[in-house]
């Protein structure tokens, strides 16, 4: 089973967002040798909406991230350039970029949680809690909004990567789609954690064994809503739940989009020509201590159906409004414009990267004083 050792320093975790309703289903394509396999059934369901407030005023970015202003020159040809002491640069975004991705790898981020749905929540929770080792952390009903949220990991949400299951009343059955990949699990001992699995029932897609090329032994197995996890044989760590795989369908372009939007470092990156794929792990620190992001690319696969099922990834931030002009200068589209969530105050930004997946920051200082 799971062994944690403690986190070398605690840091701050998402509390509840409210989910977001359901992504839009997209056209997909597939190969045979796509990795680990998809499902390519598509389907709808009514969701509860988060309502998007905008805010009423505009920060221009110089200003967010600390720029002066300065007097704007015409050259030759009419451009027109930023002067500056000693130097001149375009009036275009280059001087807010910069400043930009140096606030944003100053930033103070971390993997809160990731958000899905579920048809069936005390079943999933009995799965995870006992074959998979989780605790659950808290439950909340909504009824008035008429869903009941469950989070469940390996330790406290102001330290650890969790997951925040979301049952909608009433909707038993959703789509994974074919871009979801899976979720990671470390652990000491896979094959006994495996076996716990048969025994209660579960479903295992690959038996215990070292992966293909490499001698760190693996397991796929699946829970009670389809979901697939990948449990990996590793010493100890203090953060168990390790890894979410998603698929995209131009990897240089993510990878870009992840280090200068995000602030995320590129951890490694490995091809694997004779099964037609290639990953990058990505991340806010080193694989063995953090959570990261598994970024998949399947040779010749440019778009995938993100289903109805999996929702989003929430990362903590020191400013959410610097947060929004970062993503929306390295090519990310806001779909929530940064600001308080109405009733709790929390700030919060939404977005969508280049493929289409969601992500959610969350402000730090607002997080502790909701955990209080």
């Amino acid at each position: 089973m799971v062994r944690i050792i403690p986190m070398a320093s605690p840091s701050l975790s998402l509390t509840s967002l409210l989910p977001l309703s359901f992504s839009s289903l997209s056209p997909f394509r597939i190969s045979a040798n796509a990795r680990f396999g998809v499902s390519l059934n598509a389907s709808s369901y009514p969701s509860r909406r988060l309502a998007l407030f905008h805010l009423g005023s505009v920060i221009p970015q110089a200003q967010l991230f600390g720029v002066k202003p300065s007097r704007l020159q015409r050259t030759e040809g009419n451009s027109i350039e930023a002067g500056t002491a000693g130097n001149r640069a375009p009036a275009s975004t280059a001087v807010t970029q910069e400043s930009a991705l140096e606030w944003v790898k100053n930033d103070k981020r971390r993997l809160l949680h990731v958000v899905y749905r579920v048809g069936d929540l005390d079943k999933t929770i009995k799965f995870y809690t006992e074959c998979l080792g989780m605790k659950l952390l808290r439950k909340r009903d909504i009824p008035e909004e008429r869903y009941t949220n469950a989070f469940l990991g390996y330790g406290p949400e102001d330290s650890h990567f969790v997951v925040e299951l979301t049952y909608n009343y009433g909707v038993d059955k959703y789509d994974i789609g074919a871009g979801f990949g899976h979720f990671g699990i470390a652990m000491e001992d896979v094959a006994k954690t495996v076996d716990l699995i048969k025994a209660k029932g579960g479903k295992v897609t690959r038996e215990p064994g070292p992966v293909r090329g490499g001698k760190t032994v693996i397991a796929f197995i699946e829970d009670p809503e389809g979901y697939k996890f990948e449990l990996l044989e590793r010493e100890p760590t203090p953060e168990p739940l390790c890894q979410v795989m998603l698929r995209v369908g131009d990897l240089d372009r993510s990878i870009n989009f992840y280090e200068k939007a995000f602030g995320m470092e590129l951890l490694h990156k490995r091809d694997n020509p004779e099964y037609k794929y290639t990953i990058a792990m990505m991340g806010y620190g080193p694989e063995d201590k953090n959570a990261v992001l598994e970024l998949t690319y399947n040779y010749g696969v440019t778009e995938y159906d993100k289903g109805n099922a999996y929702a989003q990834i929430a990362i903590g931030t020191d400013d959410v409004y610097k947060t929004a002009e970062a993503i929306k200068l390295h090519g990310g589209k806001i779909t929530r414009e940064p600001g308080p969530l109405p009733g709790i105050n929390t700030k919060i930004t939404a977005c969508l990267d280049p493929d289409g997946w969601k992500s959610v920051f969350v402000d730090n200082i607002d997080l502790l004083k909701e955990l209080e």
